[in-house]
């Protein structure tokens, strides 16, 4: 190789290098509050859920790849009842697909619910509860909000607690990904 082409090679591969790492990292969030890590087959991460949910004071978010808990959507639907703003996002395909989505009946007791269709997969299974305040609560991992999840499947879930700085990160994206999505009518 001559000496011109080698050096015309090793520029752009710097310049390449520095583009990568020009791209925005996110911020790193101090730890803080509790961890808890709970798996089925074993674990009833459906009730941490439940429990979690029906802690709510003020607000929760969900993002849903799937969701037909009757037991999660029956605690999103009373948290409502109580005055708590409950905010919905589930994946479109999915729920065209799912029969049992609990969304209909969600947004037929006047929860809103948008429908993420921007994405192949809109695979997040997110729950952010009550973000501004001390006891926010982050709820992600594997765990689709279903039956077979809890008693058929192999799933994850953390449940951060306290740690609103984390609750708000979750929160601005659950608020990008609405952004983008289609309200369910």
């Amino acid at each position: 190789m001559n000496v011109p082409f080698r050096a015309a090679v090793a520029l752009l591969l710097m310049l390449a290098a520095a583009a990568g790492h020009s791209r925005d990292i996110p911020p790193v969030v101090q730890a803080q509050g509790t961890l808890q890590a709970a798996f089925t087959p074993g674990d009833d991460i459906e009730a941490l859920v439940v429990d979690a949910i029906e802690g709510a004071r003020r607000q929760v978010l969900v993002q849903a790849y799937l969701l037909t808990s009757k037991k999660i959507a029956f605690s999103l639907v009373a948290a409502h009842r109580h005055g708590v703003d409950v905010r919905v996002l589930v994946d479109a395909d999915q729920l065209e697909r799912t029969e049992s989505s609990a969304a209909p009946a969600l947004a037929a007791e006047g929860i809103p619910v948008w429908l993420e269709t921007k994405y192949q997969n809109a695979h997040n299974k997110v729950i952010v509860i009550d973000p501004d305040g001390p006891n926010a609560t982050v709820i992600t991992g594997s765990f689709n909000f279903t039956w077979t999840a809890q008693h058929k499947n192999a799933e994850n879930v953390l449940i951060a607690r306290k740690n609103p700085a984390l609750a708000a990160r979750y929160a601005q994206n659950w608020e990008r990904h609405m952004q983008d999505a289609m309200p369910y009518k």
